[in-house]
């Protein structure tokens, strides 16, 4: 559900900078850290920056194995971009370790869903800095976040930008809820994932407690009036985590609502007021998108994701993108001469 058009056609309040930056992961973890999934936080500098905006995906030599001493030793012919944030590369390899070996990365505000393409295990689990490093570049999701952060705002503001990594861990996405705070009060909550499971029809009413429970005793001293957050409910379903907290604003996707229901929805006037919970029914049109490829736009040649499944194949698998980019680049050359 989209609304056309929307910064001209919603009632939307003046979006400001802060609010976006209060919605920054750095900006509530540390209040809220005891009630999220483990994670760590990496402040950026400037040349890491500058790398994830500079163009083309080179990433730092990978150690490679030595015939002579059945050892490892790293290439030396290999340019190796992490010279610029050494600091940044060594700890973003023993924050892997510390949280148990497989991490999930995000930046302030996005994770690179868009880019599981290009990961040999089609998901956002990395046992490598280079890992990282590939989502993260490969992502239009992550570029909004240093391109356009923004975007819609009625000012702006310099952003303190952070590597998060959660320790990876086995979610249940029907489980996961985005819930709609608006003037203080919990308003609405709708299922994350777009398909329907029975299941959660009988659970609603107790998550929808658990969930306005936690929103009180948790999220109620948020400084805006006016967000989102999503949460994960677990088995045995009695506590809820806090995933993520995102802006009242268009580029937050209001799923089985639409924004314009959000927004003039009716205040709830007592304490007896239930948020509405919608969830995806058996014969509603998103039940049906289960087989649909999530970010199709976002697609890789055959050829290169085999290569990423073999060893060393991190290193083919970039050089073959490199030749299909090449190739693509002189095809259009030779189409603009041919025009």
């Amino acid at each position: 559900m989209t609304d056309s058009n929307p910064h001209t056609t919603l009632p939307f309040p003046p979006t400001t900078a802060q609010h976006i930056l209060n919605c920054s992961f750095h900006s509530w973890h540390p209040k809220y850290r005891t009630k999220t999934p483990k994670a760590r936080l990496i402040p950026l500098s400037q040349a890491f920056v500058d790398y994830l905006r500079s163009d083309g995906i080179m990433l730092p030599p990978e150690a490679t194995r030595n015939d002579d001493d059945s050892g490892y030793s790293d290439d030396e012919d290999e340019e190796d971009p992490s010279e610029a944030w050494p600091e940044i590369h060594e700890k973003i390899k023993s924050t892997i370790a510390e949280l148990g070996g497989k991490v999930v990365p995000k930046l302030n505000w996005s994770a690179p869903k868009d880019a599981t393409w290009i990961s040999s295990t089609n998901d956002m689990e990395c046992r490598t800095a280079n890992e990282i490093y590939l989502l993260l570049k490969s992502s239009d999701f992550i570029s909004h976040d240093l391109e356009q952060a923004f975007d819609g705002c009625i000012d702006t503001a310099e952003v303190p930008y952070h590597l998060v990594l959660r320790k990876s861990f086995n979610l249940n996405p029907s489980l996961e809820f985005r819930c709609f705070v608006r003037d203080k009060k919990l308003i609405a909550i709708t299922q994350r994932e777009m398909n329907h499971f029975d299941f959660l029809f009988g659970l609603r009413s107790d998550f929808s407690l658990k969930i306005e429970e936690f929103f009180e005793d948790t999220l109620h001293d948020f400084p805006d009036p006016n967000f989102t957050f999503d949460v994960y409910i677990p088995p045995p379903h009695e506590r809820v985590w806090l995933i993520d907290i995102n802006p009242w604003a268009p580029r937050t996707d209001p799923l089985l609502f639409s924004w314009l229901e959000l927004l003039t929805m009716d205040e709830p006037e007592d304490e007896d007021f239930v948020p509405e919970f919608r969830l995806v029914q058996r014969d509603d049109p998103e039940a049906y998108q289960f087989s649909a490829t999530k970010y199709s736009a976002h697609k890789l040649p055959k050829d290169v994701v085999d290569a990423s499944m073999t060893p060393g194949g991190m290193k083919d698998m970039m050089e073959e993108w490199k030749r299909v980019m090449d190739r693509e680049d002189q095809e259009d050359s030779e189409t603009e001469e041919a025009g």
